[in-house]
């Protein structure tokens, strides 16, 4: 089995990715999905997806939680809308995780993710202990689901994830590494984040951004994946040298162009799909 089989971050009716056609149109054999919305989390819509997946020989690896009411309009904005951390929807939005849980449960699927939100670097601070114990329980729903859940970097600093993941102290909790959000948020340069984190990266996205003027102030930029700051062949490198044995899954999210976003999918396939070559991992 490919040890990296490349992968593409798709959606039904909620969330930016692409739709499952286009990794079917690609040739791309896995995908993370986000959650459908509500309304579409039944077991008829679970069972009508797995036979497309199976139809179109796709694995799915991954499901990610998003949460109505969320922005990504700055980093301020997502400080305040952003995953289980603000106070006023945490108890909303947790009910909803499980029941994304339970959804990719029915989907045959053992691993959840979702970005938690801004933790805060105080562990003092009383909002600290209330973001731990509400991924406690998230986790320990996905443990009797048999599932573990994957949290997404980019807000946190890798010392700082580092640090909340011990805390809470839950044997299937672990990272999704997004080296590009490092960069868009100003946390640290991802080379250096993912070896750091490397033990808990069971999954990733394949992502490319540039440096903000002002990191950590002001959004970085998104950009085609091998035009950007990550270092695509030094970032498969370092996966190489961690172990990581999971998907390369590539996220590019430009909804308001779907023909571009098609083609910049396709053109990330191809360059991972050299670079795995290069590595002796083809």
């Amino acid at each position: 089995m490919d040890k990296w089989p490349i992968g593409v971050f798709t959606s039904v009716d909620a969330g930016l990715g692409v739709k499952l056609e286009v990794a079917r149109e690609l040739g791309i054999p896995t995908i993370q999905l986000h959650a459908p919305a509500a309304s579409t989390r039944t077991a008829e819509q679970a069972a009508r997806f797995l036979g497309r997946l199976n139809d179109y020989g796709i694995r799915l690896t991954c499901v990610f939680g998003g949460f109505e009411g969320e922005s990504y309009a700055d980093i301020p904005t997502v400080a305040r809308t952003v995953g289980l951390v603000p106070p006023e929807t945490r108890a909303a939005r947790t009910a909803e995780m499980k029941e994304i849980a339970d959804f990719a449960k029915r989907l045959g699927c053992d691993v959840v993710a979702l970005h938690l939100g801004f933790i805060p670097h105080d562990r003092r601070d009383p909002l600290y202990a209330q973001v731990l114990d509400v991924t406690r329980d998230v986790c320990d729903h996905c443990k009797r689901n048999g599932q573990s859940l994957h949290l997404e970097t980019g807000q946190e600093t890798a010392d700082g994830l580092l640090a909340f993941i011990g805390d809470v102290a839950r044997d299937n909790l672990f990272i999704n590494f997004d080296p590009a959000n490092m960069i868009l948020y100003g946390t640290g340069e991802p080379i250096d984040a993912l070896r750091k984190v490397g033990r808990l990266v069971r999954s990733v996205h394949c992502k490319d951004g540039t440096w903000a003027a002002d990191p950590g102030k002001e959004w970085g930029r998104e950009v085609p994946l091998g035009r950007g700051d990550v270092g695509m062949e030094n970032y498969l490198r370092t996966l190489l040298d961690i172990g990581y044995q999971g998907p390369l899954t590539i996220e590019r999210e430009i909804p308001q162009d779907p023909e571009r976003q098609k083609a910049e999918i396709g053109h990330a396939a191809g360059l991972l799909a050299n670079l795995k070559r290069k590595l002796g991992m083809a």
